[in-house]
């Protein structure tokens, strides 16, 4: 592993900026999106930039909020070829109802229109409701 580090100053607004040296490396460029992932424990912030290529939606889901419903429906998702860069889940009642929200990558894919995942998505019986919107740089 090569490893590279930069010391970076955290501006008024909480931005950084990737040293030009390590956006080189890894080949970031203007307009890329990065997941940012903070760990509360470890103090420590990892940023992950995805392809160029890659195509993003967002899934933002009404769904059973019961053991095993988010694995059925990512395993929905990942037969269609999507791959999950993000899943965000929160019980809004208990035992009831949850609500996600999945950024997923769909440039490996032929699906060209958000509408039609909704549209299959909502033929699930654990999912209430689903509105997909298209992510660009």
């Amino acid at each position: 592993m090569v490893r590279m580090e930069e010391l970076v100053r955290v501006d008024s607004k909480g931005r950084i900026t990737i040293p030009l040296t390590i956006r080189e490396a890894l080949d970031i460029r203007e307009g890329m999106y990065v997941i940012v992932v903070g760990d509360k424990e470890k103090k420590e912030i990892v940023i992950t930039p995805l392809p160029a290529s890659a195509r993003l939606i967002k899934l933002i889901m009404k769904i059973e909020d019961r053991p095993g419903v988010l694995a059925e429906i990512t395993k929905y998702l990942a037969d269609y070829g999507l791959d999950i860069v993000m899943t965000k889940c929160i019980v809004i009642k208990r035992g009831e109802l949850a609500e996600c929200e999945i950024v997923a990558d769909v440039s490996r894919t032929d699906l060209r229109q958000p509408n039609i995942l909704v549209e299959k998505l909502k033929m699930l019986e654990p999912v209430k409701n689903v509105e997909a919107s298209t992510l660009t740089g």
